[in-house]
This record gives C-alpha cells, sequence and structure tokens, in this order.
C-alpha cells in the first residue's frame, strides 16, 4: 500500500517547487472570497450581499485559472494566455466599475456601501496580482498595478466618491496589488532559477562524465599512440626484409610481438587504474555530493590498513549506493557507516525518503554488478526496507588474518570512545595470536 505522500516524494525538487508555486497562487484566489466576499455578504444583507460575493467568486475562478495558464507558459509549456488575460482584465475593470456604482448610489452609512467599496478595493489589487503574473518584464507588472490604481482613483470623483475616500481606495489598490504583484514576480523568478539549478546540476554530471573520458583517451592515446607507431615501422621494414629474403625479418617480427605484448600490458594498467576507486574518496565524494543535493550525509567510523581489493570494492558500493539514493525517492538523510568486526569489513549506507516499490519491481543491474564484485572476494551484499519509507544497503567483506589484526591495531590507535570496540579487538588478538605457528 503506498501512503498518501507517496506522489509527493515521488516528485523531483523542482517539481515539488512548482507545485508549491502553482497551490500558493490558487490559495491566493481563494483567499479573495473570505477578504472580500464574505464580508460583503455580511454587511449588505442577503440581496446585495448575495450579489457581491457572488462577483468575488466569479473573479476569484477567473485568477485561478488565468494563474494556472500563466505558469504553464512561464515553464514554456504552452503559448502565452492573452485571451485569458485580457478577459481578466476586462472582468476586473467591470467589476470594479459596478462595485463603485453600488458604492455610490448606496444609503450613506449604510452597510451596503462599506461592503461595496471593499469589493472596489479589493478586486483591483487582487487582478492585477494575478495579471503579473503573464508578463516577463518587472515594469510590465508594477505598470499594471499602477494603471488600475489610478483607473480606480480617476473613475472613484467621476461616479461621486468623496475625494478623501478615492485617495484610500487608490493607495491600498497601490500597496495590496504591488504586493501581490512582487509576490508573482519572485515567484516566477524563484521557479525558474530552481529548474535552471537543476539542469545546471545535470549538466554538471555530464561533464565530468565527458572529463573522464577525454581523461582516459588521452591516457589511452599515450600508452599505444608511440607503440602502434613503432609496430607499424618495424612491420614495415620486416616486410621489406622478407620479400629480399634477409633473415633479419624473424628479428624483425620478434620484436614486433614483444611490443604488442609491451602494449597489452600498458593498456591493461591504465585500463585497471580506471576502474580502481578509493575507499576514502568515495566517502568524501558521497558526502559533497548528498549535501550539495540538499541530504543530510552522516558518515561514521574507519577501518585504517584495509586490504587494496577490499577497499577498492567498498568504493563501488559507497559509489552505487550514492546514485541510488540521488536517483530514487527523496531522501534527506543517509547514513553511512563503516566498521570492522568478527573478521569482516562491513560498510552500511542507509536511507530515508524511499517510496514503496511497486508489485512486480527487480532490482537493477547496479547491484546485481556489486553483488558479482563481492562474491570475488567471498562478500555479500544485502539490500532491502528498514522500515517505513527507510532503505539499507549493506555490505560485508571476510578479512584475512594478518589483515584483521593491522585494522584492529589502527582502529584502537585512532579510536577511544566504546568499551565494545577494546573488547572485540582483543578476542581478534586472542584469535590471531592462537592461529599463528
Amino acid at each position: 500500500m503506498r501512503g498518501p505522500g507517496s506522489w509527493w516524494r515521488k516528485k523531483s525538487t523542482p517539481a515539488k517547487v512548482e507545485t508549491y508555486t502553482r497551490w500558493s497562487f490558487h490559495l491566493f484566489a481563494l483567499l479573495e472570497v473570505p477578504a472580500i466576499g464574505l464580508p460583503a455578504f455580511a454587511r449588505a444583507g442577503a440581496g446585495l450581499g448575495a450579489s457581491l460575493a457572488a462577483i468575488v467568486t466569479v473573479h476569484a475562478a477567473a485568477c485561478a485559472v488565468t494563474a494556472s495558464r500563466a505558469l504553464h507558459w512561464t515553464r514554456g509549456r504552452r503559448g502565452q494566455p492573452l485571451l485569458l488575460l485580457r478577459a481578466l482584465g476586462t472582468l476586473t475593470a467591470v467589476l470594479a466599475l459596478a462595485a463603485l456604482v453600488v458604492e455610490t448610489h448606496a444609503t450613506p452609512g449604510g452597510g451596503a456601501g462599506t461592503a461595496a467599496g471593499g469589493v472596489f478595493a479589493g478586486v483591483p489589487a487582487f487582478g492585477a496580482g494575478t495579471l503579473a503574473l503573464g508578463t516577463r518584464s518587472r515594469r510590465r507588472a508594477f505598470a499594471v498595478v499602477a494603471g488600475f490604481a489610478a483607473g480606480c482613483g480617476l473613475a472613484a470623483p467621476v461616479l461621486g466618491l468623496p475625494a478623501a475616500a478615492a485617495l484610500v481606495t487608490t493607495v491600498l489598490v497601490l500597496v495590496a496589488g504591488g504586493f501581490l504583484a512582487f509576490t508573482s514576480v519572485f515567484s516566477v523568478w524563484l521557479l525558474n532559477a530552481v529548474y535552471e539549478l537543476d539542469a545546471a546540476r545535470e549538466t554538471r554530471a555530464r561533464l565530468a562524465v565527458a572529463e573522464e573520458r577525454l581523461r582516459f583517451g588521452r591516457d589511452l592515446h599515450d600508452v599505444m599512440g608511440r607503440d602502434l607507431a613503432v609496430i607499424a615501422l618495424k612491420a614495415e621494414l620486416a616486410v621489406r626484409l622478407g620479400r629480399r629474403g634477409r633473415p633479419e625479418a624473424v628479428e624483425q617480427m620478434i620484436e614486433v610481438q614483444r611490443l604488442a605484448h609491451e602494449s597489452q600490458r600498458e593498456v591493461r594498467a591504465v585500463v585497471r587504474g580506471y576502474r580502481e576507486v578509493d575507499l576514502g574518496a568515495e566517502l568524501a565524494g558521497a558526502r559533497g555530493v548528498l549535501t550539495a543535493a540538499g541530504i543530510d550525509c552522516s558518515v561514521t567510523g574507519s577501518a585504517p590498513g584495509l586490504p587494496a581489493p577490499v577497499r577498492s570494492a567498498l568504493g563501488w558500493v559507497v559509489r552505487e549506493a550514492t546514485t541510488n539514493v540521488l536517483r530514487h525517492g527523496d531522501a534527506r538523510r543517509c547514513a553511512v557507516s563503516l566498521r570492522v568486526t568478527d573478521g569482516l569489513a562491513e560498510l552500511s549506507v542507509e536511507n530515508d525518503g524511499v517510496p514503496d516499490p511497486p508489485a512486480g519491481d527487480r532490482p537493477g543491474s547496479g547491484l546485481a554488478g556489486l553483488r558479482e564484485r563481492l562474491q570475488e572476494l567471498d562478500g555479500t551484499l544485502r539490500a532491502g526496507s528498514a522500515g517505513p519509507g527507510r532503505f539499507r544497503l549493506t555490505a560485508a567483506i571476510p578479512l584475512p588474518v594478518t589483515a584483521v589484526t593491522e585494522v584492529t591495531a589502527g582502529t584502537s590507535d585512532t579510536t577511544s570512545t566504546a568499551d565494545t570496540t577494546g573488547t572485540r579487538a582483543a578476542a581478534l588478538n586472542r584469535e590471531t595470536s592462537e592461529a599463528a605457528p
């Protein structure tokens, strides 16, 4: 069973920010009804109050639809909703003028005038804030706000509203509309910045891979270029000597054979160095990458003196586990633990934010490759759930007796935190002394 929040955990960080931004503007539209419509209904009575509340509700719905389409436009998913923007601007102006007419013809000191005045000041403010989403320029966004404020200030005295009330309404529209417009512009800027940062992170990863490939290509060219050139010259010389019946052709071909074997050994050395990983570097890299991705990563434990094959295999485990944490789920915390107990080098990587796997889901090829690497060292790999929304990957590799002694001695020199560590080290030392001749 998937939890109610699984749909949220599956979203990427930019998608979450976009969802939050979208629903924030929908909330602004919903707030227009209780902030303006309900007070108007309460003050103006059943008949006129219901009409004013209906006007505000219609305007709020239009703002919600326009905001949604405008956000799609800012992300480049559809064209600019010019018809909706014009329709919302016209609707805002018409509704504001209708409320102004009601306010000027209402009984002085009555609730109807006050209710209509609130609608006259609130509808342009919310409309201007929403229209700001449909512009790419900050100047145009605030020009829309200034235009609505100036329109309210000019229309109010013409229809008979006192100058003081007209000035107050103009200031309210300018301040409230300016705040909503600023919120719209800032939200769009923040959303675009998040998407650009995510794209930059992906680009940086691709550039790192490309740079590593170029480095490997340069190393391979440096190794093979000279040898292949010499082999070609030696082979050409051997052909010419062979055509003349000279016995030196055999010596040249022997030299070609020697150069070929030497080149083969050098290529294997380059590939071996390319494939080898360092456990310490992988742990530091995992912490840096996860921290940069907003994941709280902690690395505990140390095991100096591990054999090189064991360090390389555990380094691959850290690399694959880090990739899985970044690629799958939405982790907030990741804990990496390295320890040596009972003659085993054990590495554990546990993270949260893992969605429930769908039925029939199979593990990827990365874990299968890790199992093959560990099997060469008689190691094991366990991967599975560690609780609700948690995933744990544990690799264990048995150590030779001499390696256990070196690792235990190094650990005892660098740590002094728990009595259990000393007890296990003493037990391992006794086993080593008993096994020694």
